[in-house]
């Protein structure tokens, strides 16, 4: 047989037959469970190299009852924030044969629902759920099909794990570290009101202000959506309200950039004018124009974390988690106030 001609892709079948043997002893030899003799062992693995035969890896998988695929699901796949998360995914699935399949939910609890079943339908081994907004009750149901960990939820089970940072914790260091620079007027630019890392952050700048004995402002918090823009917008925001203010506490690191963009256009120097302070620590803020003072979450460990804790489910190990704390990184765009 001319096996350079062939039009259609290599069979067991075919290789059976060149070797002179069952498709049964191939499939067998290809598994490793074969008890055969070296003369049928040879002539099936002499017909494979000739034949450039790629057993169907994905078939004997599901055979084995595992698809070796880890299902992810983001909020939004163009976020730094969930980049650098990945980025520890990505290197805690090197080495185990295991590939990813990564999906959006974008913030929607229907959409990210959809999106789990839609995992769970194509035999994923296991998820991991980074964010979002499906109940927990919902979540520890899809875990009875398959182990499930959870980023920024509190979970235990024996097929699901959840875990989170201390979002007021995180918030009330930044807020802290303004007021020891002698700020008393500090503005927030906020995320979402039903956004749960939103609100727990809100309760830290509120906690660092009662702790200061410095009266609550609302004027001086403005709602964003986590993205530059509303940055900008915000504090056009503040300023066309003639708010009074020396400092910015950011909600994360991607709106302290359009507040720094609004400043600049403004005219007003950061630190100089305006001290500026934001949220996660993402890669880039060590280089913004001055580079940012920021809370240091560990995204990259959470995504490490994560991917060890959920393979340790599917083996069947018992799973303890610990993650990193939130840190203050002091860089260049915070200074006392004068």
């Amino acid at each position: 047989m001319d096996h350079e001609t062939r039009n259609n892709p290599v069979t067991l079948l075919d290789v059976a037959r060149e070797a002179g043997v069952s498709p049964s002893t191939v499939s067998r030899i290809l598994n490793g469970t074969a008890k055969v003799s070296a003369d049928k062992r040879k002539a099936v693995e002499t017909a494979i190299a000739e034949m450039h035969f790629e057993p169907n890896q994905l078939a004997q998988n599901l055979k084995k009852g595992c698809s070796m695929t880890i299902g992810i699901v983001v909020q939004d796949i163009a976020s730094p924030f969930f980049a650098e998360t990945l980025r520890g995914v990505d290197d805690g699935l090197k080495g185990t044969g295991y590939a990813s399949v990564i999906v959006s939910g974008h913030w929607n609890a229907q959409e990210e629902t959809d999106r789990v079943k839609l995992l769970l339908a194509r035999k994923v081994d296991g998820m991991i759920l980074l964010s979002g907004r499906i109940e927990d009750s919902a979540v520890l149901n899809f875990a009875k099909q398959r182990p499930i960990v959870a980023t920024g939820r509190a979970l235990q089970s024996d097929t699901a794990i959840g875990f989170k940072l201390d979002n007021e914790y995180g918030a009330l260091l930044a807020v802290r570290h303004l007021i020891d620079m002698g700020h008393r007027r500090i503005a927030f630019v906020a995320g979402p009101a039903d956004n749960a890392d939103s609100c727990e952050r809100l309760a830290g700048y509120q906690r660092a202000l009662a702790e200061a004995n410095l009266e609550f402002d609302p004027n001086l918090v403005v709602e964003g959506d986590l993205h530059e823009a509303s940055g900008l917008v915000a504090i056009n925001h503040l300023f066309e309200t003639r708010q009074q203010f020396s400092a910015v506490f950011a909600i994360n690191d991607q709106t302290a950039y359009g507040v720094r963009l609004s400043l600049y256009r403004k005219g007003i120097r950061v630190p100089d004018d305006i001290s500026l302070i934001g949220f996660d620590d993402l890669p880039s803020s060590l280089y913004t124009t001055p580079p940012l003072t920021t809370i240091h979450q560990p995204l990259y460990d959470m995504g490490l974390v994560a991917t060890t804790a959920l393979l340790g489910l599917i083996s069947g190990k018992k799973v303890d988690v610990t993650i990193p704390s939130l840190e203050l990184i002091v860089r260049e765009t915070t200074r006392r106030f004068r």
